[in-house]
């Protein structure tokens, strides 16, 4: 059986390969262990392997995650839905969200956020094929939040977040990806803005995504196996 060690080193050694490949620094590309349905026990294993950027998709099981891990220096990302009622404690408690697509959830992590604590890295997340499965905006619609969050305290817009369709042409998937990464130098073109961050590619797809310009990758199955 491959340790999670093994498959985290190996998704680690392919990034720095594709990399290579398509003329970017690998240094570029943040690799973030999404661990939903992982048990204390795999993060822990994947940290001492050089892991330190962990996301989860649900507040409820992100919440006792982060608090048996509270003695560790990691970076908790979080990736999923998000609900209302939800945004006082993911405010406070993670470093980055890139799940953002209204206006109302912007603003009240932005309330909810301690000004103590350094801003929020926030992400909007963008449906480029308008699946009616997946949250996001369409592209059209981001020009207005981009605007809104930058009213806003305590928020650091970083970039835009993508989950395109998984084509089975690596041609076709690379393509999805692109239009990411063309909607991120429009408006850093047309509002002066200087977004940096293309959150986009998991286990299936991430080798396309980053050959499309990600610098943030999320993988799951890839570092830890089935669930």
């Amino acid at each position: 059986m491959v340790s999670i060690k093994e498959r985290l080193h190996q998704t680690q050694q392919l990034i720095q390969d594709t990399a290579n490949q398509c003329d970017r620094n690998p240094h570029d590309i943040q690799l973030i262990g999404v661990t939903k349905g992982q048990p204390v026990s795999a993060l822990i294993e994947a940290y001492d392997a050089g892991l330190t950027e962990f996301a989860e998709n649900y507040w409820q099981e992100a919440q006792y995650k982060i608090a048996q891990l509270s003695h560790l220096p990691i970076t908790w990302h979080f990736i999923g839905p998000l609900q209302s009622n939800k945004t006082p404690a993911i405010a406070n408690h993670v470093a980055w969200v890139h799940s953002i697509s209204r206006e109302k959830i912007a603003r009240l992590l932005a309330s909810h956020r301690t000004p103590s604590l350094p801003p929020l890295n926030v992400c909007i997340q963008v449906n480029l094929d308008g699946e009616e499965s997946k949250s996001g905006l369409a592209p059209e619609q981001v020009y207005n939040l981009v605007q809104q969050i930058h009213s806003l305290p305590n928020l650091k817009l970083k970039g835009l977040m993508t989950i395109p369709k998984l084509h089975a042409n690596a041609g076709e998937q690379y393509t999805s990806f692109a239009k990411l990464r063309r909607l991120r130098e429009e408006l850093n073109h047309d509002l002066d803005e200087k977004l940096e961050t293309l959150s986009m590619g998991m286990s299936n797809d991430f080798v396309a995504a980053i050959r499309a310009g990600s610098t943030m990758v999320r993988i799951g199955q890839a570092i830890f196996g089935e669930r």
